[in-house]
């Protein structure tokens, strides 16, 4: 696959702004959980730049290869604790906004496990996470860490 184009370089400042909110939207949400989020987001939407991405990163902090196999299930899976559920709940349905809607059921259950500032925090990392899937998809980009690291 190559790059439509690269879009660091087609408006470096704006992607720097992104970039930047992007690492900052979050930082008293639960690392391993904002992963989750990443992952469970890139699945619905196709994003094999960021499920590459994001896997290895859950790896790195400690993530269990059973808990990151088992996302596409997660109804189903019971290693996820009701935190994580409702998360990945909210990021289902926030990730499906056009037909699932935001569902009262699903936001109580989110809101039972989050502050609302931890609320504000996960649904703009949501909102963050399908951003780059857009750009990630949307410009056919794909970047592997692991290739590169092997080149140097």
């Amino acid at each position: 696959m190559t790059a439509r184009i690269d879009p660091f370089a087609a408006a470096p400042v704006q992607m720097k702004l992104w970039l930047d909110a992007s690492l900052k939207i979050a930082p008293a949400i639960e690392h391993s959980l904002l992963e989750l989020i990443k992952i469970r987001a890139s699945q619905i939407n196709g994003c094999a730049n960021c499920l590459n991405m994001h896997t290895a990163d859950a790896r790195k902090a400690g993530e269990t290869e059973q808990r990151i196999y088992l996302l596409s299930a997660w109804h189903e899976a019971p290693v996820y604790s009701a935190r994580e559920r409702a998360a990945l709940a909210w990021t289902d349905a926030l990730t499906l906004v056009s037909t699932a809607r935001a569902p009262q059921e699903v936001y109580e259950a989110f809101a039972a496990e989050f502050t609302p500032e931890e609320q504000v925090q996960v649904t703009l990392m949501i909102n963050a996470i399908n951003g780059w899937n857009r750009l990630a998809v949307g410009f056919d980009l794909f970047h592997d860490a692991k290739s590169t690291a092997q080149a140097a």
